[in-house]
């Protein structure tokens, strides 16, 4: 039976940060935070984002930097260097964009596809999913997580749920259940 509508909704893991680690593999293992300088403690602005391990310390995206630097003195603090992350994000918006009927960026490191007409159900939607997943990490060395829905709003909820590298797929038929912990 073919699905009414398929949404993808591919979000880039940690993505400033995860291509810092990228550019400089001495940073690996190591909790990176991107944003203000910290000064020590005494910095004003906020973190951007933060790897995986940064999180493990309780520093979040909007925290206040000095608080981040009070939770992980160790951690690697770096600049903001968008122009790099801008060039990243057009090469991985062109891998995203040859995957979809329809498609919608969303900031720089996140996009909506339409892959009704591609895929006839929502096990061929895993499938081209994982496609994706895997020619991310092959071309750009980076993880996404996807969530594969019947609409944006299921499948940016879905992209969240196995962070970091997931896939969370939500059939028609499950996103009553799937949404009743949000309701």
């Amino acid at each position: 039976m073919r699905a009414n509508r398929i949404i993808l909704h591919v979000d880039m893991d940690s993505f400033f940060a995860a291509i810092e680690e990228r550019a400089h593999p001495e940073y690996t293992g190591k909790p990176i935070v991107v944003g203000a300088d910290p000064k020590e403690g005494k910095g004003r602005g906020v973190v951007s984002t933060c790897n995986y391990k940064a999180r493990k310390f309780g520093i979040k995206s909007g925290m206040p930097i000095s608080r981040a630097w009070r939770l992980c003195s160790e951690a690697v603090y770096l600049p903001v260097n968008f122009k790099l992350y801008e060039e990243v994000s057009s090469e991985l918006m062109t891998i995203l964009r040859k995957y979809a009927d329809k498609f919608e960026p969303i900031g720089i490191d996140e996009a909506f596809l339409d892959v009704s007409l591609r895929a006839k159900n929502f096990e061929d939607a895993r499938r081209l999913a994982q496609r994706i997943k895997k020619e991310i990490y092959e071309e750009e060395k980076l993880t996404c997580s996807i969530g594969v829905g019947p609409n944006k709003l299921v499948a940016k909820i879905a992209s969240d749920f196995k962070k970091p590298d997931g896939l969370t797929v939500v059939e028609e038929r499950e996103v009553k259940q799937f949404l009743s912990p949000y309701l």
